[in-house]
């Protein structure tokens, strides 16, 4: 049986079967407070191994920078609708705001520097932590997931992801100061988990960024040490293909889907498909 590179026994997950029917969608946070540690990364090219293997997926850039809309091949700055305007026009419907991609079954809604604002907008809202979770719900049931790519912050805007979602995925790069911040997050999962969203859970911790030495080793340790088997079984290793995806505007998993960091991302949408996170 092969083994991962924690030693851990595992069968590899098989391709899975197409769907008949489409969502209800389960709903993702890719958090961490972190910058650089492979959240936008990690949210496109989950999303594309998934779209490829039939599921209809929705990417939420919620990030000022808008790296994610910029990484699917979409100008932020010349996008008029963006996911800011859908939170703060309740009139708006949603879908107004959602962009087809060149790609099938991968959607987004889009971000720009507009978002920025929103952090002190949020602060006089009534129900200020809910406004996402309400803006993505006529969307749940035409989606099998949608991914909200965080911030790297623990603000409103990334307690309103929480709030909004199912389950977390924490990318930590394979790096000792990538660590000091997962058990910072760990605590504001905590809160959003007692005081708004009590079915919240952490789905999964992705490695990224790993390459084969003794520091990315002890540092990967650690990270199981700290959380067990929610270390998902792939690891992502650092590669020069991925910048090469982002400025093609394409996920690495249908710009090179031969290389090795493409395969490593389809592992990870089969093992969460496997593991009945997504349908």
């Amino acid at each position: 049986m092969p083994t991962d590179l924690l030693g851990r026994e595992y069968e590899t997950f098989a391709a899975p079967q197409p769907l008949t029917q489409h969502g209800p969608a389960r709903v993702i946070a890719m958090c961490n407070q972190k910058g650089g540690v492979g959240k936008t990364t990690s949210s496109i090219n989950i999303g594309g191994a998934l779209s490829t293997y039939g599921r209809r997926v929705l990417i939420v850039d919620f990030d000022p920078q808008g790296a994610a809309t910029v990484g699917l091949g979409i100008n932020a700055n010349s996008v008029e609708s963006t996911i800011y305007t859908a939170l703060f026009n309740p009139s708006m419907d949603v879908h107004e705001v959602v962009m087809h991609t060149r790609f099938d079954n991968l959607d987004i809604i889009p971000a720009n520097i507009d978002l920025s604002a929103a952090e002190v907008q949020l602060v006089t809202e009534v129900g200020r932590e809910q406004i996402l979770a309400s803006t993505l719900k006529p969307l749940i049931n035409e989606y099998d997931l949608i991914i909200v790519d965080c911030q790297p912050s623990l603000g409103l805007l990334t307690v309103n992801a929480l709030a909004a979602a199912d389950g977390v995925i924490i990318p930590v790069a394979a790096e000792f100061f990538a660590l000091r911040g997962v058990a910072l997050l760990m605590q504001s999962i905590e809160k959003v988990r007692t005081r708004i969203n009590p079915d919240l859970q952490v789905y999964g911790v992705l490695v990224t960024m790993y390459t084969r030495t003794l520091h990315s080793d002890e540092v990967l340790q650690r990270i199981y040490e700290a959380f067990q088997n929610k270390v998902f079984h792939s690891v992502i290793t650092r590669s020069i293909k991925l910048p090469d995806a982002t400025v093609s505007g394409a996920p690495i998993t249908i710009y090179a889907p031969q290389h090795k960091t493409a395969k490593e991302y389809r592992e990870v949408a089969r093992e969460l498909i496997s593991r009945g996170i997504v349908a």
